[in-house]
């Protein structure tokens, strides 16, 4: 019998279209007449084209930016693939929501949404601590972390669909606060070994190929680490989308492809930030292949299987800062530069609304 999560969560992925190629038609052509030498403005160019589709108009007028933090553990951590305990998880919440004299939030997160004048939302996703209560922090916790992935499935398909669902309804929240752009970024020691662990199955590579040093462990422990997500991969043949999230996943890997489906679903640009973001958008890229046309992937970060996500994904980064941190750190620095790709196409004029001559 078909669960009411289920039903939601379907609606939700079948609700998402295709971007407006018309008005993409329309915005390259204002492209090539607009004041500058053709092509002058390199992959700005791309991606102001790509965010008409997204808004359906060829001049296209994003505003608001929100990134959701969705915080969450992992028994896998336990098993010792990361070079942090646990207890850092819960600590770098009260870091987000720290009041501190530059503003709310003392993390790299805050400090770099603060300039460029993005907000910051706070989920509790599964953090295996008692977080205190603020005013700031949406709980959705179902558990407080998952279960060790290499032993046995990490979430309960109701689990995965209650934390979709869950930051859907953050998704919509912010863009009904006013964001048009929304970047999903996450907090949750060991979360690399999951997002390998799902990369490795929906692309069918090896473990090896896709999973990096994380927080920075060294050679013995990469070595572990990629035994343990083999180990893993080894307990189940399971390749359907949602079934691989449930067994190799986490509740922020969920949550994170709950703000995606929902972002599309709005019309809304997505701001991908890392790997671990990446694995989100693999799995909902497999359940809803539009999605693919709201994706703006921020930059190659330093984590091993990056690269092979955005090339299975056919996106091209915006960078390369060698950034490995997560948070959504790398999306809100990626934001302006969004945001310009727009103003240019939106606000240029073309050569004959500045009466330029061209021949």
């Amino acid at each position: 019998m078909t669960s009411d999560l289920t039903t939601l969560l379907t609606a939700l992925i079948h609700s998402i279209q295709p971007a407006d190629h018309a008005a993409m038609t329309r915005a390259r052509t204002r492209q090539s007449n607009l004041t500058k030498p053709a092509g002058a403005l390199g992959d700005l160019e791309d991606l102001g084209v790509r965010l008409a589709g997204v808004f359906g108009s060829e001049q296209p007028h994003p505003r608001g930016v929100a990134v959701i933090v969705a915080a969450g553990d992992h028994g896998v951590a336990r098993a010792g693939v990361s070079a942090y305990p646990p207890e850092v998880t819960p600590a770098m919440v009260a870091t987000f929501l720290a009041d501190t004299p530059a503003g709310p939030g003392g993390a790299a997160v805050n400090a770099i949404a603060r300039t460029v004048g993005a907000r910051v939302h706070v989920m509790d996703a599964g953090v295996d601590a008692d977080l205190p209560d603020h005013p700031g922090l949406v709980r959705a916790a179902v558990r407080r972390g998952t279960r060790d992935l290499s032993v046995e499935a990490a979430m309960t398909p109701q689990e995965t669909e209650t934390l979709i669902l869950a930051g859907a309804a953050l998704a919509r929240q912010a863009s009904e606060g006013g964001a048009d752009v929304l970047i999903p970024g996450e907090m949750g020691i060991g979360n690399t070994t999951p997002a390998a662990a799902i990369t490795a199955r929906l692309l069918n590579l090896d473990p090896a190929q896709v999973t990096g040093r994380g927080t920075g462990v060294d050679d013995v422990r990469l070595a572990h680490k990629v035994a343990v997500i083999r180990r893993a991969l080894a307990r189940t043949p399971a390749g359907d989308p949602l079934t691989v999230l449930a067994e190799f996943g986490g509740y922020e890997i969920a949550a994170m492809l709950g703000v995606m489906l929902q972002a599309a679903a709005l019309n809304r640009a997505v701001i991908v930030d890392g790997f671990v973001e990446g694995s989100a958008a693999l799995v909902g890229v497999a359940l809803a292949p539009a999605l693919h046309d709201y994706l703006f992937p921020a930059g190659l970060c330093a984590e091993t299987g990056h690269a092979a996500q955005l090339e299975h994904l056919h996106l091209k980064p915006m960078f390369a800062l060698n950034l490995r941190l997560g948070e959504g750190t790398g999306g809100v620095l990626a934001a302006p530069l969004l945001l310009a790709a727009a103003a240019t196409l939106r606000e240029m004029q073309t050569f004959e609304e500045a009466g330029v001559p061209t021949g």
